[in-house]
C-alpha cells in the first residue's frame, strides 16, 4: 500500500472542476468557451506566423498586435471566471478563519470591492473609448482604429463587476 503523501500515489477519481461550480444565473460556460476561442485564436495565429516567417523570412505584420489584444482579452475572461467561481487572489489565513458569520462578511466585502472596482474601471474605460474614436486614434501597428481594441475593456469590466456583484448576492443568501 503506497501512502498518500507518497509521490507514486494517484487518487482513485480525478475531480471535474466544472462539478464544483456555484449555480448562477448567466452561466459559467460562456468564459469557458471564451478562453477556449481565444487560446485557439492565440495558437493558429502564432502557429501561422512561425510557418510564414519559417518558409518566407517574412512575418505578418499584424500578428504582434493582435495577439497582445487577445492576450488581455484573456486576463479579463481568466478574472471574470475566477471572480464567478470565488476564486480571486485573497489571503486565506484572514479569508478562511474565524467563524461563518466572519467569513461571510468577508467574502461579501470582497466581493464588493471587485464590483467597486470594476465598475469604476467601466465607467473611465468608457470614457477612453469615446475620446479613441472622438479623435479618431489607430494603433501602432496596423492603423486600425484604437477603439476596435479599447472597447473591450469597458465590456469585460462589466462582466466582472455583474460577477461580483451575483457573488456578493450568492453569499447573502447563504445561512
Amino acid at each position: 500500500m503506497t501512502h498518500p503523501h507518497d509521490p507514486t500515489h494517484l487518487p482513485l477519481e480525478v475531480p471535474d472542476p466544472s462539478a464544483q461550480d456555484e449555480v448562477t444565473v448567466i452561466p459559467l460556460r460562456i468564459e469557458d468557451w471564451l478562453t477556449v476561442i481565444v487560446m485557439g485564436l492565440l495558437a493558429l495565429i502564432t502557429f501561422g506566423n512561425v510557418l510564414v516567417r519559417y518558409f518566407t523570412n517574412q512575418s505578418f505584420a499584424w500578428t504582434e498586435e493582435f495577439s497582445v489584444f487577445l492576450m488581455i482579452v484573456l486576463a479579463l475572461v481568466a478574472g471574470s471566471a475566477s471572480v464567478a467561481r470565488n476564486r480571486q487572489i485573497r489571503i486565506e489565513y484572514f479569508a478562511d478563519s474565524g467563524s461563518p458569520a466572519r467569513q461571510r462578511a468577508l467574502a461579501r466585502f470582497g466581493a464588493l470591492m471587485v464590483f467597486v472596482l470594476f465598475a469604476l474601471i467601466a465607467v473611465l474605460s468608457t470614457r477612453m473609448v469615446w475620446d479613441d474614436i472622438r479623435f479618431g486614434e489607430t494603433s501602432p501597428g496596423i492603423g486600425v482604429p484604437q477603439w476596435w481594441y479599447t472597447i473591450w475593456l469597458p465590456i469585460m469590466s462589466v462582466a466582472i463587476a455583474g460577477r461580483a456583484l451575483g457573488l456578493f448576492i450568492r453569499r447573502g443568501r447563504r445561512a
